[in-house]
């Protein structure tokens, strides 16, 4: 709903007098509209074009100055007659009250304080129709007069109010003497309070009639403080809070070293608008910039000026239906139904540079995906190099046509993306499953093999793309070997390099309580040896068949294949034994025999995989070091540095 729709339906609810004598919002938007906006300070580049900017802004300033003198005196009219009835209405209830306070009947005190409730309920308008109204003249003129405005206004009697805060407190004493046990005054008000936007608190303190503040279903506020003095802002507001009949529904801040912006969401339990003339103070006093709205608006989304251009276009817009505002339930969350929460890791070892940030928000734009928040993971002074983001991802999207955007647009940057699910298993992994050959370590261990044998194997490549069967390919490389000394087996172990981070990793991931694996294509020593290395709790890998005097290789393997179907069932083996579920596991690998596992696991992870296997993977990282697994769960370069220690 529209402010100036929202508060001509509020005045339906008050006495024809008071209605008459509330600011005349819809007028003053009018001049803004006639007046105001065409002789904005904000300029378009068309009209920059058509003259000289120093005469261009010489001409809007002076246009600018004799409009804003309009509206400022007509919405001074406006606040004065609002003004003059307050203080009379006032001072009528201030008069009549000392009869009804001193007499017993508890009617008559109820009607009073319907009275006075009418009557804050009367400056609550105004002064929210005040807010809005000056709001709007700053966003369309390019000027800032809200703040000082309304720092007079807090100092009028509409808005300080202290005679009618002093008999309101003094009535609702009375009350509660004269219905000690609630029933009649109980009944009676009940339906005093209007019913206002949205409020989703019907808190009603049961056990007196009226509780030290009249507490009853009411507007629902934000309030936000921005300013520079850190903690001192929060302090503000929450001291403002502390002083007011409101409950605190939600709150959130935003830091930018002494600069923060600190919002609350608070449900009033009156309509007494003192709380923002001390927050108003509150604001001057710590030099910081006070706004405040009802969620409806906030929920709203802004329209730039190419949608409002083409709103008043469309001869539809009459017909058009209001659909009802969807308010989620906390403050960081992005004000759409019907969204799923998704977590994105960005991350480049050598930087993300604004280019790639550019397109990458492009394309969220694109998908009508909205950004909740972001967060820097790593710890260089210089520069942004990785960084999780919150997304809120429309339901029904075709994630299959995101995932291959999102492939292209890291392939063009060289820089990875990985999306996934952001639930309670994001960072409820517990077992990570391991390739070995080009993951764990650099090297492919039959090619180590063989060239210790003096053979060469020329099937190697086009089995991790894929192109033959793996079984088939296994046997071919393995026949090569046909004679030679187990002796090898030893000298290959002497030469492995284990990947960047390997160590770090499976080191941190043991301290997190991470159960580890390892399965390999390769052969059972060799993944023994990476095991115990790397203090992993599981290896599978191949077997190969020894001559009876146990001298030499046979060109066989014993036992069943460990080729891609037979990794992704012993995966889930190992998830049953730890009693895990498959979302809590983790698979890193390389080859196209993992993808098997790296679908079947709740994050399969392609590590500097082959163009097929990084297409079909859920995650990627094609950056040197396996730390980056770690990013990939929310943990940042701090808590590596944590979790890389001794302790």
């Amino acid at each position: 709903m529209k402010f100036g729709n929202y508060l001509e339906e509020r005045k339906s609810h008050l006495p024809v007098e008071y209605a008459k004598n509330c600011i005349a919002y819809n007028d003053l938007k009018t001049i803004l509209k006639e007046q105001v906006y065409p002789n904005s300070i904000k300029l378009e580049n068309l009209q920059q074009k058509q003259k000289p900017f120093a005469q261009l802004v010489s001409e809007r300033l002076g246009q600018l100055q004799k409009c804003e003198v309009l509206f400022i005196e007509k919405l001074d009219q406006q606040v004065n007659k609002a003004t003059k009835f307050f203080e009379q209405e006032s001072q009528n209830l201030v008069a009549e009250a000392p009869k009804i306070i001193s007499g017993n009947s508890s009617e008559a005190t109820t009607e009073l304080l319907k009275k006075i409730i009418t009557l804050e309920r009367f400056v609550f308008l105004n002064y929210s129709g005040i807010t809005k109204i000056l709001k709007k003249n700053d966003r369309h003129s390019g000027l800032s007069l809200s703040e000082p405005y309304l720092q007079r206004v807090a100092q009028l009697p509409l808005v300080k109010a202290e005679d009618l805060t002093v008999l309101k407190k003094n009535v609702m004493n009375k009350l509660n003497e004269q219905h000690l046990d609630g029933n009649v005054a109980a009944a009676t008000m009940t339906t005093t309070s209007p019913i206002m936007v949205r409020s989703r608190s019907q808190h009603l303190n049961p056990s007196t009639v009226l509780p030290p503040t009249f507490i009853v279903p009411n507007q629902k506020v934000l309030v936000s403080l921005s300013g520079p003095h850190g903690t001192d802002i929060v302090g503000a507001v929450l001291d403002c809070l502390a002083r007011h009949p409101c409950n605190i529904d939600d709150f959130m801040l935003s830091r930018l070293y002494h600069n923060v912006t600190f919002g609350v969401l608070i449900t009033l339990h009156s309509d007494n608008v003192a709380i923002f003339r001390d927050l108003a103070e509150a604001a001057q006093k710590w030099d910081a910039s006070l706004t405040y709205d009802i969620p409806d608006s906030q929920a709203t989304e802004p329209m730039i000026r190419e949608q409002k251009e083409s709103l008043k276009k469309d001869k539809k817009k009459e017909n058009r239906v209001s659909q009802p505002i969807y308010i989620p339930p906390s403050l960081e969350e992005a004000p759409y139904s019907e969204r799923i929460k998704y977590a994105a890791t960005i991350l480049n070892q050598d930087g993300l540079d604004s280019t790639f940030l550019s397109e990458w928000t492009r394309l969220l734009l694109k998908h009508r995906i909205s950004v909740e928040k972001m967060i820097r993971l790593n710890r260089d002074n210089d520069k942004l190099s990785c960084a999780d983001l919150r997304l809120s991802v429309p339901r029904g999207m075709d994630m299959s046509v995101l995932r291959t955007e999102l492939i292209g647009l890291s392939a063009s940057h060289g820089t990875d993306v990985a999306f996934q699910r952001d639930d309670v298993f994001r960072k409820n992994k517990r077992l990570v499953v391991f390739d070995m050959d080009s993951t764990l370590i650099y090297q492919e261990v039959i090619d180590e093999i063989a060239r210790y044998a003096g053979v060469v194997d020329q099937v190697s490549v086009t089995a991790m793309n894929g192109e033959i069967d793996f079984k088939e390919s296994l046997r071919r490389r393995v026949s090569l070997l046909n004679g030679t000394s187990v002796g090898v087996l030893e000298n290959v172990k002497q030469i492995l390099t284990f990947t960047e981070g390997a160590r770090f990793l499976c080191r941190a991931l043991k301290k997190l309580g991470f159960k580890l694996a390892v399965i390999s294509g390769g052969f059972m020593p060799l993944a023994l040896y990476v095991k115990a290395e790397l203090g992993l709790d599981y290896a599978f890998a191949n077997q190969l068949e020894v001559s009876s005097d146990g001298l030499t290789l046979t060109g066989e393997t014993i036992g069943p294949i460990v080729d891609g179907v037979r990794k992704a069932e012993l995966l889930e083996v190992i998830a049953q034994a730890e009693g895990l579920t498959l979302k809590q596991v983790i698979a890193v690998g390389d080859g196209a025999n993992d993808l098997w596992m790296l679908n079947k696991a709740g994050l399969g992870i392609a590590f500097n995989a082959k163009p097929r296997v990084q297409e079909q993977a859920g995650a990627r990282i094609n950056q040197k070091s396996l730390k980056y697994v770690l990013t990939l769960l929310g943990y940042s370069e701090q808590d590596m540095e944590e979790l890389g220690g001794n302790n």
